[in-house]
Order: C-alpha cells, then structure tokens, then sequence
C-alpha cells in the first residue's frame, strides 16, 4: 500500500493473525483442551480476532491477484488484453480500497471496547488538605460529565476526611461507552491553586491518582475461592474516627494470594457493602492481571505495551490561569472552569484521536 496509515494497519494485522493461528494451536492442545477455563478464554479471544483475521485474509488475497493481473498486462503484448488485465487490475485496487477501509473501521471499534461498567478509584496524593479536596473536585467533575454523556454513576465507597475531603473514594460508571470515555484518565492529576486557608495567596501544588478499571466478566475472572478471602466486619467512621453507624456494617476484604485490600463503608447495609467491595476487588485483580500480562508481552517484544503509566504525571489543572493540559498529548485548554463543570469532551476526543494514531504506529 502507497498510503502509511494502510500500511501500517497491515503490519497490526498481521500480527493478529500470527495471534490466531497460535491460538488454532493452543486450542488443539491436550493442556488446554483438559482445561474449561483457559479453552473458554482462549476460544473467545480467537472469537474476537476471526472477523478482522477473515478480512486481512481477504486482502492477502486480492493483493494475490493484483500482482498476478499486473504481470499479466505488463508483459502482454497485444493491446486489446493488456488493456482487460488493466482494467481487472483497477477493479481489484478498488476492492482492497473499500476492504482496507471497513478492516480500519473494524480495528477502531476493536479498540474502543469494552462497553462495560467500570470502577473510578480516586486517591489523594501529595498535598494534604488540598489534595483530599481535589478529590472531591474530580468526583464532582466526573460525575457531572457522566450526566452530559447519558452514563450513570454509583458511589462505591468514601473515605472522608475532617476538612470535608476525602482521602480516598470509589465509584462505578455504568452506560453506552463508558469505557472509551473514561479510560485515559488513569494516572497522577496534578492541582496548582491557591487554598482558601493560604492567607498569603501562594499557589500550592498538590496531586491525586486516578485508577480506571474496567468490571471483568466472569469468563475473564471466575468467582473467588473463599479460602482465598478474609472478610472483616467494623463499624463505619467518619471524619475523625467517630462511629457513624451502631451496627457492624462496613466490610474490609483481603485477597490473600495477591495481598489486595478493599474497604467499603458507605452503605449502611453489610451485605450492600459487601456487594460493592467484591466489584471492587474483582476490578482490581483483572487489572493487576492484565498489566502482569502487558509487561510480559513487552519484554518478549522488547519494547513497552500500552501506555497510562499511574506513576506518570497526566494532566495538571492551574486554577489562576484558568488552564488545563494534558501532558500526553501536549494539549492546553484555558477552558479549567468549564472542565470542572463536566465539560470533558474536547479532551476526550484529542485522547482518542491521539489513541487512534498511535494503535496503528508500528513499534
């Protein structure tokens, strides 16, 4: 292909059905066929990737029989026939345009999924006061762009603190495309403005983490063993440590294989609580599980997989200039009071242009 954007969805492709053939292979395995769930996980991946291997198939194809149809004319001597074998050649370009054109729609829905729920955990940083506001802020922010954006939004969980903050809190995101909307906004999210207790008005610099999670299905993560959890029972605080409910209502939860820990305490029923932090910690084992899997792969390809890094700083929010930028894509937006309204959409929309760009950038 003449064009570097085919081209490169070219390269992906076949790297997808390298994929599928090794999956072909792995399902015909005595280790996998003795195994219900890694076949069922291994069937429905292959499931995913038939229809775009079917159609870079397809092309292969056609590009078969341009070169064969170019040769043809090429060394074809008598006018007439050289002149059919253009004409079938043109045809056949056609065809690989209109192919080339629906397997990139294809690739781009493929990335766009999945459309599931998904969990928001927010976390204050460095800051102190200020970062355990800024959560609140972001909670804010988030939920109101989730209501301009048709999705709902459920609190999970609220760790409040003294000055009215939190210090951490969890809520799932429930709607049409909930998932592409929102998963760029994992990672460190930097506050710059003046708190309202700094009587000198110097800007302080605080930051909170932003983990997005998407709710594995069961095919992706089957039910918990019991022996693998140790539930506790407590009764719900409040700022300051003061009880806030008379029955033992809030539910801590720990993995033991992984060491993963979650609390819930919102709901004043234990078994509510109990419900929401076992989304939670199933959210968040599939996402240990797949960055575990994107590091391998990166190491057998030697190069990084994916991007999103938590330890990397994303976006900072200036409040006096009114300014927002997201680092990643070396996007500013003196548009920070309209953001923290909802008004998101301008940067999801670079993110996933960006997204796009790169999904088909070899290496």
């Amino acid at each position: 292909m003449s064009s570097a954007p085919g081209a490169q969805l070219l390269e992906q492709l076949a790297l997808l059905e390298r994929r599928y053939a090794e999956l072909e292979a792995h399902l015909s395995g005595r280790q996998t066929a003795a195994d219900p769930q890694m076949y069922q996980r291994a069937g429905k991946e292959l499931a995913d990737l038939r229809g775009l291997v079917s159609g870079y198939r397809a092309y292969q194809r056609l590009s078969a029989d341009l070169a064969q149809v170019q040769a043809l004319a090429a060394g074809q001597e008598e006018r007439e026939l050289r002149q059919m074998a253009e004409e079938e050649a043109a045809v056949l370009r056609a065809r690989q345009a209109q192919l080339l054109s629906t397997l990139e729609a294809q690739w781009h829905k493929r990335h766009s999924t999945p459309n599931r729920p998904l969990i928001i955990e927010i976390r204050a940083g460095t800051g102190g006061q200020e970062a355990s506001l800024f959560v609140g802020d972001l909670y804010r922010m988030y939920g109101k762009y989730a209501a301009k954006a048709g999705l709902s939004v459920e609190l999970m969980d609220a760790q409040r603190t003294e000055a009215g903050g939190f210090k951490e809190l969890a809520f799932s995101v429930k709607g049409p495309e909930a998932w592409p909307r929102l998963k760029f906004e994992s990672g460190v999210h930097r506050v710059q403005r003046v708190p309202a207790t700094e009587a000198q008005g110097r800007i302080h610099t605080s930051t909170v983490t932003v983990a997005v999670l998407p709710e594995p299905e069961e095919i992706e993560l089957p039910p918990l063993p019991a022996k693998d959890l140790q539930i506790d029972v407590y009764r719900s605080t409040g700022a300051g440590g003061q009880s806030v409910n008379t029955t033992d209502s809030a539910v801590r939860i720990r993995h033991l294989p992984s060491g993963l820990v979650v609390t819930c305490q919102d709901e004043r029923s234990q078994l509510r609580n109990k419900e929401k932090a076992m989304r939670v910690l199933r959210a968040r084992l599939l996402d240990q599980m797949q960055a575990a899997h994107a590091a391998q792969m990166a190491s057998d390809r030697r190069k990084q997989v994916g991007t999103g890094d938590r330890s990397e700083k994303i976006r900072t929010y200036n409040f006096p200039d009114r300014r927002i930028t997201d680092h990643r894509i070396g996007l500013t937006l003196h548009k920070l009071d309209l953001v923290m309204e909802g008004e998101l959409q301008e940067l999801v929309d670079a993110l996933i242009a960006d997204e796009r760009q790169r999904q088909l950038t070899p290496g």
